[in-house]
């Protein structure tokens, strides 16, 4: 069996990854730089080499993800009052802004950390005849100043910032932030509630696309040093899988009063099969408010949103009829289980 190398040398490597990747862009925006304004295009393949480093293909998908936009929407139109001003948290194509627009905001502010997305949303906003209502700014919500960016504290915050496993995409951060600094006291949040629910499961086929052990008679198992170890999403429904448990409730967070800190808890499941766990698959739910819940549920794989797989440590025996008793331990960003 092959032993872990030098923490130093995994340190070094760690270190000259980012040294190579802070060269590779360094060398793009060097090479945008001599590039003349009026040659610019999308087409050219700098530019396309900054648009698959910085933009995920999933927007695509989110977008096209009827279920979730319609849900959205009517949230929107049941949920913001006639005359509120508005703050949405990602822009991305600026959908929700013109959303919360058409609802009857008399004023909308759509943040986005991304400068790409930020100008596409912009153009769109423009293409819609929206300027006059709605204000893109290039920034981080938490980097925004009330005062200054808003023209005071604004009255609905929408922020629909969440990946399979809720917390990724800074859900947590994000609103911690926005309900000190940048929501008025009285004012609306959507979501006001999120949940996230859980399985134990065993799927041969899921680990194997994290882990490894022998191939063509050689012990590379060392690769697994580089394995996710927090939360990352799978399509279950594409693999073969068995649940060993049934559904219980994982985290959950009422976002208006909630601390929304990093934390732990402790897990249990009613095993329904004799086996192996070695995950737990997670889902959640958005409280879009006025009786509209936004999901990702297991039966639904016309969702953008794929479950998420969140590795155990050390895989759970499991026997039906018992409880399963597990530790969950949440960053601003990540979910890990163990024993």
């Amino acid at each position: 069996m092959p032993t872990n190398g030098s923490p130093y040398r995994l340190g070094a490597a760690l270190l000259e990854s980012l040294a190579q990747e802070m060269s590779a862009l360094a060398e793009q925006a060097s090479a945008l730089l001599r590039t003349p304004p009026e040659s610019l295009s999308l087409d050219a393949d700098i530019s396309t080499q900054i648009v698959r480093r910085n933009v995920p293909r999933w927007h695509f998908a989110m977008l096209n993800d009827t279920e979730r936009n319609e849900a959205l929407v009517a949230a929107l139109e049941r949920g913001i009052p006639a005359g509120a001003t508005v703050l949405d948290i990602g822009s991305g194509s600026g959908l929700l802004a013109m959303a919360a627009a058409r609802a009857g905001a008399s004023r909308v502010f759509t943040c986005e950390m991304n400068p790409l997305l930020a100008e596409v949303a912009r153009n769109v906003v423009d293409a819609h005849g929206l300027t006059d209502v709605i204000t893109v700014i290039s920034k981080p919500s938490t980097a925004l100043d009330a005062g200054r960016d808003l023209g005071g504290p604004v009255d609905v915050l929408v922020s629909e910032i969440v990946d399979c496993g809720l917390i990724g995409e800074g859900l947590l951060p994000s609103v911690r932030h926005a309900r000190e600094h940048l929501l008025a006291p009285d004012g609306i949040m959507l979501p006001s509630a999120a949940r996230l629910y859980g399985k134990l499961v065993n799927s041969e086929a899921v680990l194997k696309l994290n882990q490894v052990t022998t191939v063509s008679g050689f012990d590379v198992s060392l690769m697994n040093t580089l394995a996710t170890r927090s939360h990352f999403p799978v399509r279950l429904d594409t693999w073969p899988h068995r649940f060993l448990s049934e559904a219980a409730p994982v985290l959950g967070f009422d976002l208006a009063r909630d601390a929304l800190e990093p934390g732990e808890r402790s897990l249990e499941f009613l095993a329904t099969a004799d086996g192996e766990a070695q995950a737990l698959v997670v889902w959640f739910e958005l409280d879009m408010g006025n009786g509209i819940v936004l999901s990702n549920p297991l039966d639904n794989p016309r969702s953008h949103w794929m479950p998420g797989w969140v590795p155990l440590e050390k895989p759970v025996l499991t026997k039906a009829g018992e409880t399963a008793s597990l530790r969950l331990r949440w960053s601003d960003f990540t979910l890990r289980v163990s024993l």
